[in-house]
């Protein structure tokens, strides 16, 4: 696999003080850029979404097979994903490649970097971190403008959301992740912050970890009001796995036949679609409310 030249650096911190080309990302690695990326891979669904909500869409030219949305995404050629095939990815002559610090493995960074390719690193743990990605991808990709759009309205929204909640009391949620084993969402995950936006209470809000596993003891003792279930083409949890949970009638989400369905894509990609995943979360926590909103934008 042959590379390119091209003007774009790597592990420069001599070049640090040129902050508005230097970046870090979230595994701590410090890349500069001498010039604004061209050709673009994306290995992550939330982060191809991101560049295509600031407009650099037309700089991607590798995208994983699960990068689905917008509709342009599809027509990206795919590279894989957790374990990308680098001889694919290389022959695109990417000059960045943005990637998940979850997923992906240690030695494809490595290879990448032997190869010359600047990677970064993008990972979400908050919603903030939502942002703070869109805001430092517009600096990336010359789009700051756009990017600076992109968070005001999705701000303002939340914004919106979160003063319809107040004073609106809490129901118990848990959101199956994973059925077998039961895996979860806790602290340190921004689905369990956006679960306490919509007016719910995480029953994992005491785990130490963002994606703990627990026991169905557990579960029947917090005893859920209400059961979200992930579901898509790609992931989520079946129809004969959701109606298996109807086997613990003493649990109030079953009794009173609170089993919800949100589509995989909006709640578990950390990405400019959350604020649609927020209202869906409303909608089934809080059906009636005045928190409610038209979720097609």
């Amino acid at each position: 696999m042959k590379r390119r030249q091209q003007g774009i650096l790597t592990g420069m911190p001599f070049m640090a003080h040129v902050s508005s080309r230097s970046f870090v990302d979230d595994a701590g690695r410090k890349i500069y850029l001498a010039k604004t990326p061209a050709r673009i891979v994306s290995l992550a669904p939330s982060v191809t979404e991101m560049v295509f909500a600031i407009g650099a869409g037309d700089q991607l030219v590798g995208v994983t097979e699960f990068c689905d949305f917008p509709p342009e995404a599809l027509k990206k050629q795919k590279v894989g994903y957790s374990n990308p095939n680098l001889e694919s990815l290389m022959s695109l002559q990417p000059d960045l490649v943005l990637a998940p610090k979850e997923f992906l493995k240690p030695d494809v960074i490595m290879k990448l970097e032997q190869l010359k390719v600047p990677v970064f690193v993008i990972a979400a743990t908050t919603v903030e971190d939502i942002f703070a990605h869109l805001h430092t991808l517009g600096r990336m990709l010359d789009r700051s403008v756009a990017a600076n759009d992109v968070t005001m309205t999705l701000r303002q929204r939340l914004a919106e959301m979160k003063s319809r909640m107040q004073g609106v009391p809490p129901v118990r949620v848990l959101y199956v992740l994973n059925n077998q084993p039961l895996i979860t969402v806790g602290p340190g995950s921004f689905i369990d912050q956006l679960i306490g936006m919509a007016g719910g209470t995480n029953v994992a809000s005491q785990s130490s970890t963002p994606y703990p596993r627990l026991s169905m003891e557990v579960v029947l003792q917090e005893d859920p009001e209400v059961l979200v279930f992930p579901v898509g083409k790609a992931e989520g949890i079946s129809a004969s796995e959701q109606q298996a949970w109807r086997q613990w009638p003493s649990m109030t989400a079953v009794k009173q036949g609170r089993l919800h369905q949100i589509p995989a894509d909006l709640l578990n990609r950390p990405g400019p679609r959350i604020v649609q995943a927020l209202e869906m979360l409303v909608d089934i926590l809080h059906p009636g409310s005045t928190a409610s909103r038209p979720t097609n934008r």
